[in-house]
């Protein structure tokens, strides 16, 4: 069965084959999915796609949530049993000016409590945050300003049960001079500051430009990895055949080491209809 066919009829198991989606049409069989990874997909990727149409088409797909949503899309995705799997306030945070520097300390410690109890109010968990850029600063300096400035939100993270996640970005390509631009750096920091609800979540596209080693680094690693991120390489785009990273024996590697957070898919479509490539997604990695 060649690849559309296969979709097609993974997209029928599910309730629908046809994309986009009407929103009027209910799904509710996922009994194709394994239950080993739970799956989610970042929203940005699918802007083009009206969310009282994708949160619906998602969910028949099997995604338990959708990631980087702020407060607006909470009431839909509540309202379909949803997950928000990680709570992004797109318009305030800056993924370039953040933690790594003192001077910013005041007003994100302002804003993250703020964000920290808003999430928790809403009943989700997790919680996007960033290094900021060097700009000429040591990755050491960079470290310890980072534990100061978390280390003053982390109590209220903690009493909240909320998880704070620190993404890390690659800095040959697409976000150039970025400091947690490893899993060494980033691993290193959730050690200084020796809390739970403090984690890294692991973009595998990111990771793969710029150290590589992905499955080795996930075994040996994944106490520190709260969420991960997938997309294909080269290009951020499908992670099919066409790429290098083959996702069943990272998603394996994952699931063998007990992970029970989310799986999101975070790669750019370029199929002419972009829920057939996230079902595609969705097929592989349901390892």
């Amino acid at each position: 069965m060649n690849r559309r066919k296969a979709i097609q009829s993974f997209g029928m198991a599910l309730g629908a084959a046809s994309i986009p989606w009407p929103s009027e049409v209910k799904f509710e069989n996922k009994s194709m999915l394994k239950g080993n990874i739970k799956h989610s997909v970042s929203r940005w990727c699918f802007d083009s796609i009206p969310m009282e149409t994708f949160a619906p088409a998602v969910q028949a797909l099997g995604c338990s949530g959708i990631d980087l949503l702020g407060p607006k899309d909470w009431p839909l995705v509540k309202q379909l049993g949803l997950d928000s799997t990680m709570c992004y306030w797109a318009d305030e945070m800056s993924q370039t000016n953040s933690w790594n520097r003192l001077e910013n300390h005041p007003q994100l410690i302002a804003d993250y409590t703020r964000y920290i109890n808003t999430v928790a109010d809403a009943g989700y968990t997790n919680l996007i945050c960033f290094s900021g850029n060097r700009n000429g600063m040591d990755d050491a300096e960079g470290l310890q300003n980072c534990v100061q400035g978390f280390k003053q939100i982390l109590p209220l993270a903690e009493k909240r049960g909320v998880v704070l996640q620190i993404e890390v970005f690659n800095s040959k390509i697409d976000h150039p001079d970025y400091m947690a631009d490893s899993s060494a750096w980033s691993v290193a920091l959730c050690k200084a500051l020796g809390s739970e609800n403090f984690k890294v979540l692991y973009d595998i596209y990111h990771m793969q430009i710029n150290e590589g080693d992905i499955i080795r680094t996930i075994q040996d690693q994944h106490e520190y990895f709260g969420h991960y991120h997938t997309a294909g390489v080269p290009g951020r785009h499908e992670i099919d055949d066409t790429q290098e990273l083959y996702y069943p024996a990272i998603m394996k590697a994952i699931a063998a080491t007990g992970f029970q957070g989310y799986v999101a898919q975070e790669f750019i479509p370029t199929w002419e209809k972009p829920l057939d490539a996230l079902a595609d997604a969705i097929r592989i990695c349901d390892v």
